[in-house]
């Protein structure tokens, strides 16, 4: 029956998860036509469309099945899609999807676009240290390797630095020997920067003099745009080289994927310290534990460890603005809590509260605003509020930053980076380019680079997420003068 349906002109989408020849189909689809009907009125407007080098002719070492229910591990059809929006509304309405707005799902393909004892590929680590990043170099590096057969794999040290010419950087030769143990550590062992992204045509002759046919880039929403601009550059120079990301950013803010690897981890970690902070505020008079986070843009960290830790009283974050003083402001709230129960802890993203402060118009390497210390100023701005009323307070500030990024991965980051590492893989053996994995709905897809750095994905306030840090922290739904939140 499978069969029939991948050969059908129309595939009807089945929502409820419902086994067809022995395959589950929930939230997946086949992109046999081009069109899928969907019981919704709603509609994407995205495109997914997946850019490859061309025909894939070659026949994959890998000894998988394309047949169901085998016992068998399978391959993957290009014709195979996720959905990306699943809700859904009851009503007479059917929802229409053209192939490009399906997601193609992530896997090994029967035939791939190069011959493996041809292939060059260069692994590059970009932007600031995560949780996970050597978890990935193994993870490709072991896949190529054993896999496929591909035995020259080039390590690019210090982030794309490391392809201009000036800087004289080698490359660093990786087999399984290498790599077998790094998952152990921190860090990246082929090093990091910021920077050097921008200088796409010296990037590319670099990548030309290596005759690299494949570069896989680790990284977030900078290194990705640097990803793109390479691509684009291959492609003016009519070269055949895959360039295929994996989302390496802590905030999790690449739109189009579920979570980026290292997220996990900061959360985990994170949470350690709040325990500590609650420990120590709980523990004197009118103790507070102030905790910064990482979040630039999106205060995903600083939400999930709210949730995780369960002693968190205020989250502040970026998307959701606040004041200091007034009767709904945040140090007024602050002091009723102190007088109802004698300690607060506050967890504050890095990008929070930065309207308050004295604005920077100068940027790091890789072109982003360097932040003022939301922190500190909390910190002295607390301790100045308290002492105008001549209250005793006990206030620790811990800023944890550079202990969660350069830490190891979880054991569910590390499952994760393996499985990125493992689907990156078989996508640049099978052609695809431009592309960066991802998880939607559970599934890893190819995400067209374009799309994953169309915006920066952000916590909404009006989500359910945010409505959980307010119930579980409970904290004003409005910190702002003149609000109805208060």
């Amino acid at each position: 029956m499978a069969a029939d349906i991948a050969g059908s002109a129309n595939y009807k989408y089945v929502h409820d998860v419902e086994s067809i020849g022995g395959t589950a189909f929930g939230v997946n689809a086949l992109a046999a036509a081009g069109q899928f009907n969907y019981p919704t009125a709603m509609s994407g407007g995205y495109d997914f469309t997946i850019s490859t080098l061309g025909e894939a002719k070659v026949t994959s070492p890998i000894e998988y099945s394309t047949e169901i229910g085998d016992q068998v591990a399978n391959f993957v059809n290009d014709g195979e899609r996720v959905v990306y929006d699943v809700n859904a509304s009851a009503g007479p309405y059917q929802r229409r999807f053209e192939a490009g707005e399906l997601l193609e799902k992530a896997g090994p393909r029967k035939r791939i676009y190069f011959a493996p004892g041809h292939v060059h590929a260069g692994i590059v680590t970009c932007g600031g240290l995560c949780p996970g990043l050597n978890d990935v170099i193994r993870a490709i590096t072991r896949c190529l390797w054993h896999r496929y057969g591909v035995h020259r794999i080039s390590g690019i040290q210090f982030g794309y630095r490391g392809l201009l010419p000036e800087e004289g950087v080698p490359t660093m030769p990786l087999d399984p020997d290498v790599v077998d143990d790094i998952h152990r550590i921190g860090g990246t062992i082929l090093g990091s920067s910021r920077g050097g992204g921008t200088r796409t045509e010296d990037l590319v002759d670099t990548i030309e003099r290596l005759n690299l046919n494949i570069l896989f880039t680790i990284g977030g929403d900078g290194t990705q745009k640097g990803a793109l601009a390479i691509a684009e550059e291959i492609e003016r120079r009519r070269l055949k080289v895959a360039v295929v990301g994996i989302p390496k950013t802590i905030d999790n803010d690449l739109s189009f994927t579920e979570k980026s690897f290292g997220f996990e981890t900061a959360v985990a970690k994170a949470t350690e310290v709040v325990f500590g902070a609650h420990a120590e505020a709980h523990s004197s008079i009118n103790g507070i534990g102030l905790v910064k986070v990482m979040g630039r843009d999106a205060g995903f960290i600083a939400s999930h460890t709210a949730l995780a830790s369960h002693e968190v009283n205020f989250v502040l974050i970026p998307e959701v603005p606040f004041e200091l003083g007034g009767a709904n402001g945040f140090l007024s709230h602050l002091e009723r809590r102190l007088e109802r129960r004698n300690h607060a802890v506050i967890v504050v993203a890095e990008g929070a509260g930065q309207e308050l402060m004295d604005r920077s118009t100068a940027t790091d390497a890789s072109g982003n605003r360097l932040f003022a210390d939301i922190g500190l100023f909390l910190k002295n701005e607390i301790t100045t509020y308290f002492a105008s009323r001549s209250k005793e307070i006990n206030l620790k500030y811990i800023d944890p930053s550079y202990i969660v990024r350069s830490a190891p991965a979880e054991p569910t980051d590390s499952v994760y980076c393996s499985r990125l590492g493992h689907n990156a893989v078989h996508a640049a053996m099978a052609g695809k380019t431009r592309v960066l994995m991802g998880l939607v709905n559970n599934t890893f897809v190819h995400v067209p680079i374009p799309m994953a750095v169309s915006a920066r994905n952000r916590v909404d306030p009006d989500s359910s997420l945010w409505r959980d840090v307010i119930e579980a922290t409970h904290q004003p739904v409005s910190m702002v003068n003149g609000s109805s939140g208060g």
